[in-house]
C-alpha cells in the first residue's frame, strides 16, 4: 500500500508510513513522523515535531503544533485518534489512543485515551464507546453489591439514615471487598480537569462521592462504562488492573477514596499502552 500526496500539498518529511493520505493544500513539516494509514485533511498543518501513530484521522484545516512559537515541544497523537476539522493541538500535548478532538476544539493539555474533548480550552465531555451509565445510582435501587458491565467493578450500597436532624452515611468495613489501609479525599478539582487516569497492579479502591457530583469511567482494556456518582449512598469498587478516570467534577464535589493498601508508587500503571499489555492475556 503506497502513500497518496495531493499535488498541492507540501510534505517536507520522508517519514510517512504506508497508506498515508495527505490531501490538498495540507502542510506536513520536516519534523513530522506519520505511521501507516494516517489521513491528513485538506489545509491541515503539522508544524514542528509531530508524531502520529497509525490509523489517525486529522480533519481539514486542523493545526498540530504552534506556528511561529519556536517551541521545542512536540505533539504526539496515539493510534486511531481523530482530530476534527479546524481543531488546534498546542505543542507539548499528547493525544491518547482512540481519543476524539471535536471540530474547532483548542487542546492545551494532554487528552486521555478514548476521551472526547470539545471547546476552547478543550475539556472532556465523554468517552468513546462507553456502555450506558446506570439510570439510578442510589442505595434504594441496590439490594446489595451489584455487578456492572465491567467484570470486577461493583456498585456497593452505603448504609444511610435521614431525619429532621440531617443525614448520615456509614461504611462498615466488613461489608467491603477489602479492609481499607488508606483513605484520601479529592476536592477543589476544576471541572475541565481529569483525575485518576491509571490502574493499580494489586490495590483495589472504593470511590464514594460524599459531596457534589463526579463522573467516572472504568475500562478493563476491552470495554468501558461510565458512572455518575451523585451522593454518598453508593460506592464504586474499582479492582486491580482496571483503568479508571474521574472527570466532570461539580464545584462542590468531594470524592472519598478508600484504598486496599498503603501508597506504593510502583503499584500504579500510568501508561495506557502498558496497561493494555498487562491485561492482554485475560
Amino acid at each position: 500500500m503506497t502513500t497518496s500526496i495531493h499535488p498541492t500539498a507540501v510534505v517536507e518529511t520522508d517519514d510517512l508510513g504506508a497508506g498515508c493520505r495527505v490531501q490538498e493544500y495540507a502542510t506536513v513539516g520536516a519534523g513530522a513522523v506519520l505511521s501507516r494509514d494516517v489521513s491528513v485533511g485538506a489545509g491541515a498543518r503539522l508544524v514542528g515535531s509531530v508524531r502520529v501513530d497509525r490509523a489517525v484521522t486529522i480533519g481539514p484545516n486542523a493545526v498540530l503544533g504552534d506556528v511561529g512559537a519556536g517551541s521545542m515541544d512536540g505533539v504526539a497523537v496515539g493510534r486511531e485518534a481523530t482530530i476534527g476539522a479546524n481543531a488546534t493541538v498546542r505543542a507539548g500535548v499528547a493525544i491518547g489512543r482512540g481519543a476524539v478532538v471535536e471540530p474547532g476544539a483548542v487542546v492545551e493539555s494532554d487528552v486521555p485515551a478514548h476521551a472526547v474533548v470539545r471547546g476552547s480550552p478543550a475539556h472532556i465531555v465523554g468517552y468513546v464507546d462507553t456502555m450506558p451509565e446506570p439510570e439510578v445510582l442510589d442505595s434504594a435501587a441496590l439490594s446489595g453489591p451489584t455487578t456492572t458491565g465491567i467484570p470486577g467493578v461493583v456498585l456497593h450500597p452505603v448504609t444511610h439514615a435521614r431525619d429532621l436532624r440531617g443525614s448520615l452515611a456509614v461504611l462498615e468495613f466488613a461489608s467491603l471487598p477489602f479492609v481499607p489501609q488508606r483513605v484520601f479525599a479529592v476536592y477543589d478539582v476544576p471541572s475541565e480537569s481529569v483525575r485518576g487516569a491509571h490502574a493499580h497492579r494489586s490495590c483495589g479502591q472504593l470511590l464514594v462521592c460524599v459531596s457534589g457530583e463526579v463522573s467516572c469511567v472504568a475500562d478493563d482494556g476491552a470495554s468501558r462504562q461510565g458512572f455518575r456518582l451523585t451522593n454518598p449512598e453508593v460506592g464504586l469498587y474499582i479492582p486491580p488492573l482496571v483503568w479508571s478516570m474521574q472527570y466532570r467534577y461539580s464545584r462542590d464535589a468531594v470524592l472519598m477514596v478508600l484504598a486496599e493498601f498503603p501508597y506504593d508508587p510502583d503499584d500504579y500503571v500510568r501508561d495506557y499502552e502498558e496497561f493494555l499489555e498487562l491485561v492482554a492475556p485475560r
